[in-house]
């Protein structure tokens, strides 16, 4: 079936083959991905276009010695392919098998870990100057694609890399998109640069005249360089990380292997920090991926030839977005936030009705968040959908811009909780945590999809932020009646006469199954649904503690400054005399697999949620 990819296992054997031969390779690579991630799942389109890119870079240099980091590194599944791992791909992002990122604990060739954005360049610059300080010769490559560039993170690393003047390449992988479409001012002057021909052959032809004037004749090759300076403002009204003191070449065809790589060899001799700018297709190579990239971001196991089929089952990030929309209709100054995931986060269609009132502000959490303190400020009421994971990187403008001035901005927490196969990156296992020391913050977490629609209704009467988080995956409904929620009013579910479970969030259906189990062998089980963390029911809570002996609290957060600690600490004040057991995630970082299988493992199912019970009970007799 192919020809070449299976004598390749390392970037030592890429090295043995000529263009033509490394022609045949890429394409047996994008078939070997579709065929692969369609039976595993994972992050398709990203990889598709980035396959000559990533042959280049272990054909010209010497990984692991030369250092490559991959920006978020979700497109890094040609590397690991190069790097020794193909065999092992029918594992992608199962429990135990390879991770969908970058991880040193798999490779020598996985120089760092990562899986959010923006980073490579300050992680790159890092690894420069350590290398600078022991006297070491090597070679530092940072990729980062568009999308990752509008963070202003990428921005500082600039900066400073162009202040220090060290060897470095960034390699900017420009294909338009992140997620979804690329917005924005950086967004649009890469499109110019990638549509100026005619700046193009005009510097090329300068700099063909300047590399043949001999180095001896200072003064006339200062003046053409001046020239080519002159040339470069006229036509492309300045080259932006030349003015930060890089060196820019390109753009460069990201699906030209002879071209990438002639351009690769001669970028090893130039001194100081170098920006190669590669223009790629994503989903390069696939028909229904070309066609619709955003779509093909992150997928589920598909059937190749049909591709990805519509699921008819809600999601909760589409029950946000529904929700939204038809509260936007009846109030005119909500407002809708996403940075750089409208589809990811549900909110395409408001976008498209609501295009006046709906924000994209590229990959740049803090940003968003500050500037939903500033439309609060000015009466309008923002609602910022972002995944749990990504708003830690906006958390002091939560305090600081939000919660200091009690400004109405409501936080939809997407994906919190376990999310699967993405990891340990991506889980959203620490925000009632990092939220939960807030002033002025309500936090709630709904038990389904009813609860969730409530709680964003709610949200739009309360006077200061608010956060509200929820899992990933199909919308479940435990209630099909009228939910009454008032603030701050937790919900009894069961009661029953033996045992209180105090469950929040997504892990009340796990609970309310646990107590069906523990019926059946005897037992009376409350469970209680403790929809808000903060305000948190205390006087449900005091009731709590006159009947039971034993009170157990679950959550899929992690332990530490979590629900079931600040529910401990209340009943330690109400000096609840019986036994408080809190089943929550450990203080480590969890590994990727289905949530099921984490769940299992990690004491969050309904049949380890009453192992637990039983085996407590029995210690305390």
């Amino acid at each position: 079936m192919y020809k070449y990819l299976y004598n390749v296992n390392s970037p030592e054997d890429l090295k043995k083959l000529n263009i033509n031969e490394l022609d045949v390779l890429i394409n047996e690579i994008r078939k070997f991905l579709v065929r692969s991630i369609s039976k595993t799942g994972g992050h398709l389109a990203s990889n598709l276009g980035i396959v000559e890119l990533t042959v280049t870079l272990h054909y010209i240099f010497k990984s692991p010695k030369d250092k490559i980091i991959w920006d978020v590194g979700h497109q890094a599944y040609v590397h690991k392919i190069l790097t020794g791992r193909r065999d092992k791909f029918d594992t992608l992002r199962k429990f135990k098998g390879l991770s969908g990122f970058p991880k040193k604990c798999e490779s020598d060739h996985d120089i760092f870990d990562t899986g959010h954005s923006s980073t490579s360049i300050s992680v790159g610059l890092g690894l420069a100057m350590a290398r600078d300080i022991k006297k070491e010769n090597n070679f530092v490559i940072s990729v980062i694609g568009d999308g990752a560039l509008t963070g202003g993170m990428a921005f500082e690393a600039l900066n400073h890399l162009g202040h220090i003047k060290t060897n470095m390449i960034v390699v900017l992988n420009d294909n338009e998109m992140s997620i979804d479409k690329n917005v924005g001012s950086v967004s649009n002057y890469l499109l110019k640069l990638r549509t100026n021909k005619a700046y193009k052959k005009i510097k090329n032809e300068f700099e063909n005249i300047t590399n043949i004037i001999p180095k001896i004749g200072n003064a006339v090759y200062k003046t053409a360089d001046k020239l080519k300076d002159s040339v470069k403002y006229l036509v492309s009204e300045g080259v932006l990380f030349e003015e930060m003191g890089i060196k820019y070449f390109g753009p460069i065809d990201g699906h030209n292997i002879k071209e990438l790589i002639e351009t690769f060899n001669k970028i090893k001799s130039v001194n100081g920090p170098v920006l190669i700018h590669v223009v790629t297709k994503k989903g390069k190579g696939y028909r229904f991926a070309e066609n619709e990239p955003d779509k093909y971001h992150g997928v589920g196991p598909f059937d190749v030839e049909k591709g990805i089929e519509k699921s008819n089952k809600e999601s909760y990030s589409e029950v946000v977005g529904n929700k939204l929309v038809s509260l936007a209709k009846e109030n005119k100054k909500i407002a809708a936030i996403t940075a750089a995931m409208p589809s990811g986060t549900g909110l395409s269609k408001f976008k498209e009705i609501y295009p006046d009132r709906f924000f994209d502000v590229g990959i740049a959490e803090g940003h968003a968040v500050a500037f939903a303190a500033g439309l609060a400020a000015n009466e309008i009421r923002p609602y910022f959908a972002v995944y749990s994971t990504f708003l830690q990187r906006g958390y002091d403008q939560i305090i600081h811009d939000v919660a200091l001035q009690n400004l109405p901005v409501t936080f939809l927490l997407d994906r919190a909780g376990l999310v699967g196969a993405d990891g340990e990156t991506h889980h959203g296992v620490f925000d009632l945590s990092y939220l939960n020391s807030i002033p002025n913050l309500t936090i709630m977490a709904p038990k389904d999809k009813l609860e969730l629609e409530k709680m964003i209704e709610l949200s739009i009467g309360i006077k200061g932020p608010v956060a509200i988080r929820y899992p990933r995956g199909e919308a479940v409904e435990l209630q099909s009646e009228n939910i009454d929620l008032k603030l701050g009013k937790w919900e009894m579910l069961k009661n029953g006469k033996d045992i209180a479970i105090i469950a929040i969030g997504n892990v009340v259906k796990n609970s309310v199954k646990a107590a069906d189990i523990l019926k059946q062998k005897g037992f009376c089980i409350t469970v209680v649904n403790g929809r808000f963390l903060k305000p948190l029911d205390e006087n449900m809570l005091k009731h709590l503690s006159e009947k039971y002996k034993y009170i157990f609290t679950v959550e899929d957060n992690v332990l530490t400054g979590g629900f079931g600690e600040k529910v401990t600490f209340i009943l330690s004040n109400l000096e609840f005399k019986g036994k408080i057991v809190n089943i929550a995630l450990p203080d480590i970082f969890i590994e990727h697999g289905s949530v099921d299988i984490l769940y299992n493992k990690y004491g969050l199912s309904s049949e380890k949620i009453v192992d637990r019970v039983l085996k407590e009970i029995n210690i305390g007799r």
